[in-house]
């Protein structure tokens, strides 16, 4: 994917934020889009990180489905939480071109927020934890850290237990 999306997703969503009168903050920071690195130049514990993740899931034998998964950047993604939660038969991540196109961004720096109808938005419970989550803002060199009960509010994503404990 070429870097033109990037600045729609990051205008998109600085514009909900803003129009939403939710609560926020930039901070700029070296581009990077490990969720263990990002966090650490962002100065916040990992549990606060917003590790986005997009899968394929395949219900049945001829419904594909897509899923962003939002899960805390200290835990794992449980593929079999996530196949069991929607009822089907294979879970697996999306190939990397298909999740650029599905998030409007490139890897390292996919939204908590679906933009398109296509990709489906689950979140764990443990991600709203704190009183603030952390994560990139569709760009590798700037983060946005939000109200985690804004977050909820604005984006709207079924909360499902989907970790590995």
């Amino acid at each position: 994917m070429t870097g033109d999306l990037e600045p729609a997703v990051y205008a998109r969503l600085i514009a909900e934020l803003d129009g939403a009168g939710c609560r926020y903050r930039l901070i700029d920071h070296a581009p990077e889009g490990r969720t263990e690195v990002v966090s650490a130049l962002r100065g916040h514990a990992l549990a606060h990180a917003a590790k986005c993740l997009i899968l394929m899931v395949k219900i049945g034998k001829k419904q594909t489905r897509y899923v962003l998964a939002v899960v805390p950047g200290d835990a794992r993604l449980d593929l079999a939480a996530v196949k069991a939660l929607l009822g089907a038969s294979y879970a697996a991540f999306a190939d990397t071109a298909k999740a650029e196109v599905l998030a409007g961004s490139v890897t390292g720096t996919v939204l908590p927020f679906s933009y398109d109808e296509r990709l489906e938005l689950i979140a764990d419970p443990a991600l709203l934890d704190g009183d603030e989550l952390y994560f990139n803002a569709g760009r590798l060199d700037r983060s946005v850290a939000l109200a985690s009960e804004d977050y909820v509010r604005l984006a709207g994503p079924r909360i499902a237990r989907i970790i590995a404990t």
